[in-house]
């Protein structure tokens, strides 16, 4: 049966980084352990944003936001349609998404600060505020 009023939501599998985050490896170790986790590189971009290290958060979620839009394709996502914030597997890409779109405020690169927003907002309407979006 197919979802008439748009696609169904895109669900990531379990990214295993989660459970080394969980344990304490620290964030560096767990992506370059498994460098294809957006958790991994969103917590490391979250991190590098709070010490005030703009330009390598913004590296840090580009790589996150690039390594999740590759894991969406493969697990089915079309470029549109829901990426739910309640699914936690998918936290990880949402999550450098966010940071990026800070991070671009930060250097006042406001299309990509706006695309991110919206695309955001797009993938789940409750993930921007969640995530300190306004």
């Amino acid at each position: 049966m197919t979802n008439l009023l748009g696609p169904d939501p895109t669900l990531l599998p379990v990214d295993p980084a989660a459970a080394d985050l969980d344990r304490g490896i620290e964030p560096a170790e767990v992506a370059a352990a498994r460098p294809t986790s957006s958790l991994a590189w969103a917590v490391l971009a979250e991190r590098a944003l709070e010490d005030g290290q703009t330009i390598t958060a913004y590296a840090y979620a580009r790589t996150g936001y690039h390594r999740g839009l590759d894991l969406l394709r493969r697990n089915g996502w079309k470029g549109f349609g829901p990426i739910p914030w309640s699914h936690e597997p998918n936290r990880g890409f949402l999550r450098a998404l966010a940071v990026l779109h800070k991070a671009a405020v930060a250097i006042e690169e406001t299309d990509e600060a706006e695309r991110c927003r919206v695309f955001l907002a797009e993938s789940d309407p409750a993930a921007p505020a969640a995530l300190g979006i306004d």
